[in-house]
């Protein structure tokens, strides 16, 4: 299967993960705008999201990818099944223990992650009772983790890919369906998020059951421990947990800094996040996803090599895409937020307070995306120690820089932070590739970036004229023409930036190249 092909299929469905993601969010901005309902709801999915991030797509993913990729290279079809069943059921009972000690702790853990929403009772009170309702996804949206690993490792992406397209359905359903309905609309979202995480195991059973590894939970769980294969993922977890447990902290803290400067800052946040995990999600995450299991073979081979031209190709395409896209988040912000969100109880304050946390996470994207390509770099050498390493100083310069930009930018000083942050963390892992040397460029990339620093350049002068030279918040009564607009804007500037390429010579037919 050709590798750039399998980058277009997870790109794919990622887009359309996105595109209903963005549809979703407009729906919540439009029926609550950016207020202590939407404060409430956004920090109490926070919990859940951070324990999924935990257990599930980030230390467990690292942790159980790499090995299930070696058991299914190197032992064979019936001793990887037996993995997967033994891992399900640590997994499952694990987190099921883990669901009830945070329902039964919730107004705890919600003090804990945002501690000002205390002074607005009825924003807190909210908040715990919607962390009660969500804190069973984790069970669910762990198990589709697994499902997805698995899927990755036997090159069976589609179903991982789509499956978040139906945690959004959830969404929309709930708000426009439900939410009207009851007494308080914005538990309609939470109901919503439980929903999703069951439609999101159940969609990649059929895939699961053309490989036959349907995993099969089992009620021994001394026994499901003893496994070797799960021993090992389990140890690997511990330093990968702690890993993952770092780059959670600062958003936890972050969100706690947050609720503390003010009503809506949670969510003028938490939008621009939502617009700015749309590149990360459909490059940085979709080239981790079919890099990883490609990494782990190569590992596995012993073929260095083909390990180094990998990585290779993955820096080179996410530099190629990841620019534009960071230079749309920086100039284009106000645009983008105006015309996604800018409607019912949506304000033109808040369009602007979004824009700031946008431009401020466009500085670096980059580096938000690099992360996702460099680190499993290391992951697939089943080394977790040096990203953990890594990510305590970054951790601790986030926070520093904190300290230093909160006070000049408030909300926004956070997520300029963390995109430098970003920077730091891909710059390190990058040399810690080169120092190892896993990691050797191929020849040409001083010629790539003379290319790319050209093109990025007229883009951004394009961009910044098309931005100041029209009322974007002023055609909220246009909505249909500002979004024409906008599309037809996005389609200009890119074509404007592919084709300045071209001129230059730049070669695409490199990144067919790749195979898995």
């Amino acid at each position: 299967m050709n590798l750039f092909r399998a980058l277009l299929t997870v790109s794919g469905f990622t887009l359309l993960s996105r595109v209903t993601g963005l549809i979703r969010e407009t729906l919540i901005a439009r029926a609550f705008g950016a207020s202590l309902y939407t404060d409430a709801f956004y920090v109490a999915f926070r919990i859940p999201n951070l324990l999924r991030r935990l257990s599930a797509e980030g230390a467990f993913a690292q942790a159980f990818v790499p090995i299930l990729a070696e058991f299914k290279n190197s032992k064979g079809h019936d001793p990887t099944k037996a993995l997967v069943d033994a891992m399900s059921t640590v997994l499952t009972w694990g987190l099921v223990v883990v669901s009830l000690a945070g329902m039964a702790g919730a107004s705890w853990v919600v003090f804990a992650v945002a501690s000002g929403l205390e002074r607005e009772g009825t924003a807190y009170g909210l908040a715990v009772q919607m962390t009660r309702i969500m804190f069973p996804y984790i069970v669910f949206i762990s198990m589709t983790t697994l499902a997805s690993g698995v899927l990755n490792t036997y090159k069976q992406f589609s179903l991982p890919a789509f499956a978040p397209v139906l945690l959004n359905v959830a969404f929309i359903f709930a708000a426009v369906f439900v939410a009207p309905y009851l007494k308080v609309p914005v538990y309609a979202l939470a109901y919503a998020v439980i929903a999703g995480g069951i439609l999101q195991l159940l969609v990649q059973l059929p895939g699961l059951k053309k490989i036959d590894v349907v995993p099969r939970i089992g009620l021994n769980f001394r026994r499901a421990l003893a496994h070797p294969g799960v021993k090992r993922v389990l140890l690997k977890m511990v330093p990968a947990t702690f890993a993952v447990s770092v780059g959670q902290l600062n958003l936890i803290i972050n969100t706690n800094i947050a609720s503390n400067i003010g009503p809506g800052a949670v969510s003028w946040i938490n939008y621009a996040d939502r617009l700015m995990e749309f590149p990360t999600a459909l490059l940085g995450a979709a080239l981790g996803t079919i890099l990883l299991p490609s990494l782990s073979k190569a590992h596995v081979d012993a073929n260095n090599e083909e390990y180094s031209a990998l990585l290779d190709w993955g820096l080179r395409i996410t530099f190629l895409l990841a620019a534009p896209s960071a230079i749309a988040l920086f100039f284009f912000s106000e645009p983008l937020t105006a015309t996604l969100f800018h409607y019912g109880k949506f304000d033109n304050y808040s369009v602007v307070m979004v824009g700031r946390a946008l431009s401020a996470y466009g500085i670096g994207l980059i580096g938000l995306i690099l992360i996702k390509i460099l680190a499993p770099g290391f992951y697939a050498k089943q080394d977790i120690k040096t990203p953990v390493k890594i990510a305590v100083f970054v951790l601790v310069m986030t926070q520093v820089s904190n300290y230093i930009f909160v006070p000049i930018f408030s909300y926004a000083g956070l997520t300029l932070s963390i995109g430098l942050g970003a920077l730091a963390n891909a710059l390190l892992l990058f040399a810690g590739l080169r120092r190892r040397k896993i990691y050797r460029p191929s020849p040409g990339w001083l010629r790539f970036c003379v290319q790319l620093i050209g093109a990025c350049l007229i883009l951004a002068g394009t961009m910044h004229w098309v931005a100041i030279n029209f009322a974007w918040i002023g055609m909220r009564t246009a909505p249909l023409l500002r979004i024409a607009l906008l599309g037809a804007s996005l389609v200009v500037c890119a074509a404007l930036y592919f084709g300045i390429l071209s001129a230059m010579g730049f070669k695409y037919a490199y990144f067919k190249r790749r195979t898995l």
